[in-house]
Formats: structure tokens, C-alpha cells, sequence
């Protein structure tokens, strides 16, 4: 088997992988990035909503910028609207291309010195001493097995990371602690060009909702995620998707179909080990309540980046020395996925009864910030008589 040696191999080419090679290659280290699919950013598993918060991270493109949004309708089973809009937008803000966002991270680490192998898998992890070396890849478009060395392994390979389980992380998830999505891209539809739509109830998405988000004129994103444990034979999101969009769009032309699974079980308890890190979906660096999670990926793997060029330079890739990538990026959004967590655990749980008088409880309220410390602070003030149960499960 031929054998190659790298720095750093990040497996994974998601926003997360893309910035974590980008960061570790600008600093000078010889970065090694692989991803499975042919394409990067394809198929997608997401939305494709961020935050005006992604300006942060990236100078905003048009080109990968498909709407701009000015809030969110949220909808009760009963069809009692909510409306949050306003600059404090923590989830929507910019509908996504995501494949040609992704593509365009990709570009960043490869203009920074990394190299990028598509169709490219890692299937297993070499370890020495306790360590993690480096990976086994299997290349389709050379057709042959290579070894790869490296100081420091990046799992950024989503949900239940196999680097990360083969390192002795544990990444492996209960049916409860992810949703399971179906989305389909529809055309010939008539949409909310300025509000991305969410919709709760047991019959429209049992603990979890359904979203429509714009991408042009008529053009959505539509779709439904529910919590793995209540999916099942006639009960998958698919099941629930086709009845959603025939419901809300039945003359609407279906173009893509996608499906994926979102870690909602906040943060995991260990991302690093000896010679290896995790970051985005990987790490479970999503939010429980809302499932976003670019954003938080790529301010986690901004964070690793630095943390590992440092420990290379240092020649410490122990799990005690890339610990400071597990601090830091708990330290800035840890209690934010901690809270996400709670919340879904209260709200995916209520009946459409108390979903539908909740909502009515905000009905003509502006809420000026879409995120779950603004909603939920509303909520508390028309609903004094649910502040000691949130508190229950605030302080639990």
C-alpha cells in the first residue's frame, strides 16, 4: 500500500473542513483535505438558512446568496401566526446556495496551500502508541488504497463521525438525539419571497417542524425534519414532506429531493483525543431547537485551526494540548447549544394544545430577535404561569 505524509489530513469538506484547512494552511502546514462525494457540496443535507452573523466569516457573495430574508413566520397547528424579524437574527438572515457556498470554502483552503481530493474516503484511522497518525483513504478515481500520515487528524465528516469512533470518541447517537430530515427544492410555487416559514404541529412534523425557505422567485426549499425516535414504517419525514408540500403547493414541480439526519442532542462530551479533533456536525456543534449549525461549524473549526497549527509547531498533538480547542469553542457557544437543548426538550414535547396557546399568547408581539433566549423570554412574560416549569427544565 502506498503511503503519503501530511501535516494535517481533514476528512470532510463541509464548511467545517473547508475553514479548518484554510486556517492550518495559511500558518504554513502542509494540509491534506478529502472528501467522499465527486462533487463538493452535493447532495445537499441542509436548509441552506444562516444569519447575518455569517458576515463574521466570510465576505457576503451574491453569487452563493440565493434571497435575503427580513424574518421568520412561525405557525402554530392552528395556524396562529408569529412574526420575528429584525437585525438579531439567529438562525435565518440569507438563504444559501449551499453547493456553491461550500465550493467556494473549498477554493479558500485550496488558494491557502491545502490540497483537495474528492472522491476520496477515509475508512479507517492508523493509531501508534494511543495515537491517531493519520487515516486509510480509498481514492474511486485511482482505484487504490493509500496510507496516509499525519500529526493531527480533523474528523469533520458529520453525524456519528467514523474517524471520531475509530479514535475511541464516542459519536454514535439515539434515534432521540437527531432529526431526521426530507427536504425537496420545488419551483412553480407561490411563496413569502421576504420571510422564511416554519410550521409546528403533530400532524404537519411530530417533535420537530417544517420549513419552507425562499430561493427566488418561484423557487423553495421545503421541507420537514422530526426526531429519529418517532419515525418509523408510513412515519418518516419523507411521509411527512409529501403530505406537507402537496398540502401547501399542489400544482408545485419537485426538482431535487434531499434527506440527512442533524445531531439536536447538544454539545458532545468529548471532541478531542490523542492526535485527533472534531469539529461541526462531528462535535454535534448544533443548535438542538432550531438544527442550525453552519455557522457554529465554522467559528469551531476557526478555532481548531489555530489550536492545531500551534500544537504541530509545538510538537504536542496530545489530547491534553488540543484540550484548548474543546475549551474555547465551549467557552463561546457551549451554554448557547446547552439552552437550544433544553428548549427542545420543553417545546417538542408540549401538545398542539399548548403549541396553539402559546402562539396565541404572542399574537400582535414583535419579537426583534429570532433566537431562543428572545422567544423564550416573551413567552415567560405572557405566559407567567409556564415560568416555573421552564425554569424546571432550565435549572435540570
Amino acid at each position: 500500500m502506498k503511503e503519503e505524509r501530511f501535516d494535517v489530513v481533514v476528512v470532510g469538506a463541509g464548511p467545517a473542513g473547508s475553514v479548518t484547512a484554510r486556517k492550518a494552511a495559511e500558518q504554513g502546514l502542509d494540509v491534506l483535505l478529502i472528501e467522499r462525494d465527486q462533487v463538493i457540496g452535493v447532495p445537499v443535507r441542509c436548509g441552506e438558512g444562516v444569519s447575518n452573523r455569517i458576515k463574521q466569516f466570510v465576505t457576503i457573495d451574491k453569487r452563493w446568496i440565493c434571497v435575503e430574508v427580513k424574518g421568520a413566520n412561525i405557525y402554530s397547528p392552528d395556524s396562529t401566526r408569529v412574526v420575528m424579524a429584525g437585525e438579531k437574527m439567529d438562525e435565518v438572515g440569507y438563504v444559501l446556495d449551499r453547493p456553491l457556498f461550500d465550493r467556494f470554502l473549498a477554493s479558500n483552503a485550496a488558494r491557502a496551500g491545502a490540497e483537495i481530493r474528492i472522491k476520496t474516503e477515509a475508512y479507517g484511522i492508523i493509531k501508534e502508541n494511543g495515537y491517531v497518525k493519520g487515516v486509510n483513504i480509498r481514492c474511486a478515481s485511482e482505484n487504490e488504497n493509500k496510507r496516509v500520515y499525519a500529526d493531527v487528524v480533523v474528523g469533520a465528516d458529520g453525524v456519528e463521525s467514523l474517524v471520531g469512533r475509530l479514535a475511541d470518541i464516542n459519536t454514535r447517537l439515539r434515534p432521540s438525539d437527531m432529526c431526521v430530515c426530507a427536504e425537496f427544492l420545488m419551483c412553480d410555487i407561490e411563496i413569502n419571497k421576504e420571510y422564511s416559514e416554519f410550521f409546528l404541529g403533530s400532524e404537519v412534523a411530530p417533535k420537530g417542524y417544517a420549513w419552507i425557505f425562499p430561493k427566488g422567485d418561484d423557487y423553495a426549499n421545503v421541507g420537514v425534519g422530526i426526531s429519529g425516535d418517532v419515525s418509523g414504517e408510513g412515519h418518516h419525514a419523507i411521509d411527512y414532506l409529501k403530505v406537507f408540500a402537496k398540502n401547501k403547493f399542489p400544482t408545485g414541480k419537485i426538482i431535487a429531493e434531499m434527506c440527512g439526519a442533524v445531531p439536536v442532542c447538544g454539545p458532545i462530551s468529548e471532541s478531542v483525543a490523542d492526535g485527533i479533533v472534531l469539529v461541526g456536525d462531528a462535535a454535534w456543534q448544533v443548535n438542538p431547537l432550531t438544527g442550525g449549525g453552519i455557522l457554529y461549524a465554522m467559528r469551531a473549526a476557526e478555532i481548531a485551526g489555530g489550536v492545531v497549527v500551534k500544537a504541530v509547531q509545538e510538537n504536542d498533538l496530545s489530547k491534553k494540548r488540543l484540550s484548548e480547542y474543546d475549551r474555547k469553542w465551549r467557552s463561546e457557544f457551549g451554554e448557547r447549544l446547552e439552552i437550544g437543548l433544553k428548549a427542545k426538550e420543553f417545546f417538542f414535547n408540549l401538545s398542539d394544545k399548548d403549541l396553539n396557546a402559546l402562539a396565541h399568547s404572542l399574537v400582535g408581539v414583535e419579537i426583534h430577535e429570532l433566537s431562543t433566549d428572545a422567544l423564550l423570554l416573551e413567552l415567560v412574560k405572557r405566559n407567567p404561569e409556564m415560568l416555573e416549569e421552564l425554569v424546571k427544565h432550565f435549572i435540570s
